[in-house]
């Protein structure tokens, strides 16, 4: 187990949360399936926390970050694309295989993954990282009055450019926490809790009305200011309970680390198992989608830290990664 758990807990929240906003359908109500952006945020600064102490020359962190995630996108695309679930003539192979992928989180973290490191791999700039996140946000402000078509609501599209300042905010605000990590490991207060809640209303209020009074989307981008410090909000909460959840039941313990070992491979595979069986009634439909997506990530993981292991063995022959 990680002597730092509520990292850990973390990755396994932003896991579930990510996943049940793709049930749309699935409840009695597609209210309940929302929040798929908060999860994004989280996992992005779940990966900024843990990868911010680098040590290594860029092409052998690079590498490493890699060799990580590609197997696991390979070898779901190949097995959908056998199956017939993927078209390999609607997109290029390049599309399928390479960038973007189908999948939005991959298409961000490898082009996010070059600015944080270079950002993180001097300590005197990891100490600027408030000055350089106040930077972002004036860019992003910028970008946003003078080229946002801000006609109708769309700033939470995880598809749309835009998205990655948000992303990359996110990346440095784990980064940052990670660094100050003393003053926030087990500060746990009443009124940070108090102020989470109310900023997560705030959050869904304020979409449902951007979304729901067309009049009001000039002023849209308030919404993803509100999920950044909402974000940090979840985050110095949690840490703050890390020494309750490192006594959590040993059964428990488990399942959130499989969850957060598993998290690539339940994103990569739900988009075919979720529309094809959403169709049974409620809570059934639940049930089944939700045990076979975790089989499903559960083999893939076992297959892809296999292929992995191979790879980085006989890549550390001729170039340790280490």
């Amino acid at each position: 187990m990680n002597k730092i758990f509520f990292i850990t807990f973390l990755r396994a929240l932003a896991a579930i949360v990510i996943t049940n906003s793709h049930y749309t359908g699935v409840y009695p109500s597609d209210i309940i399936a929302n929040g798929g952006l908060l999860g994004d945020v989280l996992f992005f600064a779940v990966s900024g926390y843990c990868l911010c102490n680098i040590r290594i020359p860029f092409l052998k962190w690079y590498l490493k970050r890699i060799i990580r995630i590609y197997p696991i996108v390979f070898i779901i695309t190949v097995i959908y694309l056998l199956l017939g679930f993927y078209s390999v003539h609607s997109k290029s192979l390049l599309w399928w295989f390479v960038y973007p992928t189908n999948y939005h989180f991959v298409a961000s973290i490898i082009v996010l993954y070059i600015p944080f490191y270079f950002l993180l791999k001097w300590e005197k700039s990891s100490n600027k990282i408030p000055f350089v996140l106040l930077f972002l946000i004036v860019i992003q402000v910028i970008i946003y009055i003078f080229f946002y078509d801000k006609s109708y609501y769309h700033i939470d599209k995880v598809r749309e450019p835009m998205i990655r300042f948000l992303f990359f905010e996110a990346m440095l605000l784990g980064a940052y926490m990670k660094i100050n990590n003393n003053q926030y490991m087990n500060r746990n207060k009443w009124y940070n809790w108090l102020i989470m809640f109310a900023l997560l209303i705030v959050y869904f209020v304020s979409k449902m009305i951007f979304v729901k009074y067309p009049t009001y989307s000039h002023y849209q981008i308030l919404n993803q200011f509100v999920l950044f410090v909402l974000l940090f909000y979840v985050m110095k909460c949690v840490a703050g309970l890390d020494a309750k959840l490192t006594k959590l039941p040993n059964k428990a313990k488990k399942a959130i680390n499989y969850l957060a070992e598993w998290t690539l491979e339940i994103y990569v595979v739900q988009y075919v198992i979720i529309p094809r069986l959403v169709h049974f009634a409620f809570p059934l439909n639940w049930v089944l989608i939700t045990t076979t997506i975790l089989v499903a990530a559960g083999l893939l993981h076992y297959v892809s830290r296999f292929v992995i292991n191979r790879i980085e063995k006989q890549i550390n022959k001729v170039y340790p990664l280490q």
